[in-house]
């Protein structure tokens, strides 16, 4: 795809209970420690890096910043497998909707930052609408079922592997203040297409993916720029397959005198909300 979503950063406040949740929970490994936080990833491809600060403040719930994290699963298969594990855990769930494009269920780590873990279905399945957005719902997804299939996989093997090969930061969810600038700034400074559309909510891609940045004002609307050392979604990073579209969104930042900080290939800056940005190909 043109570009994707590459890697997030979480702030915490207990950095030892949250990375060992997303180890045994979540089924990431342990990447690199350093003493500002630690990266977790999948099969050698980091994922998600979290970091603390003795400066860190919880953020109200009307904060901009993150609605969940989404971690795409390889296949059907590999969701059942966890939702299997999950379930003998005991880990509380929040949701569960099959969105036509995809099967997704929802909960939130110890410090309450949202967590998607999803299947895509096949493209071939997904259905556009004649005005080019893809078309997604949310309806119910048979929980039952999906356990029942993790279980009969499962069957015969005494240790849960972790999260499948193949994992990957599929989507991230956010919450902003005024969706007409979070449109203005994905869709026309990023170059990101806008792929889908809900009431409070836009959806942003490239390569006719369904999304793979959300933004809603669902319970954010109109609140202040997030500040610094605000618990949950510091940073984001999109990471860009196509250079020159890259280019393009650098021209307009430039063009729109956005400040952004340049380090080798990587350009950083704050998005409207807050939110730690980064840029790279």
């Amino acid at each position: 795809m043109p570009a994707f979503i590459d890697h997030a950063r979480l702030v915490v406040r207990d950095l030892p209970l949250v990375s060992s949740w997303y180890q045994s929970v979540m089924g990431l490994s342990l990447m690199e420690r350093l003493p500002s936080g630690e990266t977790l990833g999948v099969g050698g491809r980091p994922l998600l890096t979290l970091t603390t600060s003795g400066h860190a403040t919880t953020a109200p719930r009307n904060a901009p910043g993150l609605f969940h994290t989404a971690f795409l699963v390889p296949d059907r298969a590999a969701l059942a497998r966890w939702l299997a594990h999950a379930a003998g855990l005991q880990v509380p769930l929040q949701g569960a909707s099959d969105h036509l494009v995809s099967e997704a269920i929802y909960l939130a780590d110890p410090e309450g930052n949202g967590i998607e873990v999803y299947r895509d279905r096949p493209r071939a399945d997904w259905t556009t609408l004649p005005d080019g957005t893809v078309k997604m719902a949310t309806l119910p997804l048979d929980l039952q079922t999906l356990y029942d299939e993790g279980v009969a996989l499962a069957r015969g093997h005494t240790h849960w592997g972790g999260m499948a090969a193949g994992t990957s930061l599929g989507h991230l969810h956010l919450q902003v203040s005024d969706l007409p600038q979070a449109n203005g700034f994905f869709r026309d400074v990023l170059g990101l297409d806008l792929i889908s559309t809900y009431p409070g909510a836009s959806f942003f891609s490239t390569g006719r993916y369904h999304h793979h940045l959300a933004a809603n004002i669902w319970n954010t609307r109109n609140a202040p720029r997030r500040v610094a050392d605000m618990t949950g979604l510091g940073t984001y990073a999109l990471r860009f397959n196509d250079t020159a579209a890259l280019q393009t969104a650098l021209a307009a930042l430039d063009r729109l005198e956005i400040p952004t900080t340049r380090t080798g290939d990587t350009v950083s800056l704050t998005d409207p909300f807050g939110i730690g940005l980064t840029l790279s190909a």
